[in-house]
C-alpha cells in the first residue's frame, strides 16, 4: 500500500527519564547501566541475533521517522506492511524457481526449495493482508474491501495454501511434487497481477510506493521516510532467509530419513 510523502516535522525528543518510564510508571533497565553492572552478556545464537537486529531495525518506523502529514501515526504499519508483501513475492518467485527445475531435472533439492519457501510465503501473504486490514480500518473505513489488489492477493493466499494442501493430501510422492510444481508455477503469474491491478482496473488501493515503473523509490518517497522503510525490508529479507535455511534443512533431514527407511526394509 501506498501513502503520501509530504512529512510533518519531527516531534521533539522527550526526556532521558520520560525514555526509561514505561506507560506503567517503572523504570527500565538502562543498558550501558546494565552492562557495566553484570559485565557483556553471553554469546547469542545466530538466529537471535539477526532477528533481534530485525527487530530493532524496525523501531526504526516508529520512532525516528515523522508521521505523515495525512494519515498520521497509522501510516507507520507500512515499514512492516510493505516488507511483508515483497518478503512474500520474493518467497513465491523461490517457489516458481524450484518448481521449474523440479519439473526439468527432477531433483528432490529443488522440490524441497520449492515446498519450503511456500510455506514461509503463506505466512508473509497471511501477515500482509492482516496488516493491510489493520491499516484500511482507519484510512478507509472498513476492515476488508473487495478491491482488485485485495482480492488478488486474497486469491495469491488461496492458491498457495491449496499448494501445501495437495503436498499433504496426495500420499504418492513424486506425484505431489509434480501436481504441486504446476500449481506453484500458475500461482507466481498470479504476482503480476496483483502489482499492476491498480494501474489496469478502477481501485481503492494506492499505486506502489517503491516499485513504481514511472517513478524511482526516491522521487515518490521522502528520504526520511524511505531510508527505515527500506532497511526494514533488508530486515525481513535476512530474517526470511533464516528461516529458509531453517525449512529447507528440516527438508533435508525428513528424505534422509525416509531414505534410511527404505533401505532397512529392502
Amino acid at each position: 500500500m501506498g501513502y503520501a510523502i509530504v512529512s510533518k516535522p519531527p516531534l521533539p525528543y522527550p526526556s532521558a527519564a520520560a525514555l526509561r518510564r514505561t506507560p506503567f510508571g517503572r523504570f527500565r533497565v538502562n543498558n550501558h547501566e546494565h552492562a557495566a553492572k553484570h559485565g557483556k552478556g553471553k554469546k547469542r545464537l545466530f538466529g537471535s541475533a539477526r532477528f533481534n537486529s530485525g527487530h530493532r531495525r524496525s523501531l526504526l518506523g516508529t520512532h525516528p521517522s515523522s508521521p505523515d502529514a495525512y494519515q498520521g501515526e497509522v501510516q507507520r504499519i507500512m515499514y512492516l506492511h510493505i516488507p511483508s508483501i515483497l518478503t512474500a513475492y520474493l518467497s513465491f518467485f523461490l517457489v516458481f524457481v524450484g518448481s521449474c527445475l523440479y519439473l526439468w531435472k527432477r531433483e528432490k533439492r529443488d522440490d524441497i526449495l520449492a515446498y519450503s519457501a511456500a510455506e514461509i510465503g503463506v505466512l508473509f501473504t497471511a501477515l500482509t493482508i492482516t496488516e493491510g486490514s489493520i491499516w484500511g480500518r482507519p484510512t478507509w473505513g472498513v476492515w476488508w474491501t473487495w478491491d482488485a489488489r485485495l482480492t488478488l492477493t486474497a486469491i495469491l493466499l488461496l492458491i498457495f495454501v491449496g499448494y501445501l494442501m495437495l503436498r499433504s493430501l496426495v500420499e504418492e510422492e513424486n506425484r505431489a511434487a509434480s501436481s504441486a510444481a504446476i500449481l506453484g508455477i500458475i500461482g507466481f503469474l498470479d504476482i503480476p497481477l496483483i502489482h499492476m491491478s491498480v494501474y489496469w482496473w478502477r481501485t481503492l488501493h494506492q499505486p506502489p510506493s517503491i516499485l513504481r515503473p514511472d517513478k524511482a523509490p526516491w522521487e515518490n518517497i521522502q528520504w526520511p521516510l524511505l531510508t527505515p522503510l527500506l532497511i526494514n525490508v533488508v530486515a525481513f529479507f535476512l530474517f526470511y532467509f533464516y528461516l529458509l535455511s531453517l525449512r529447507f534443512r528440516l527438508g533435508e533431514i525428513t528424505e534422509e530419513i525416509k531414505t534410511r527407511r527404505m533401505n532397512r526394509v529392502d
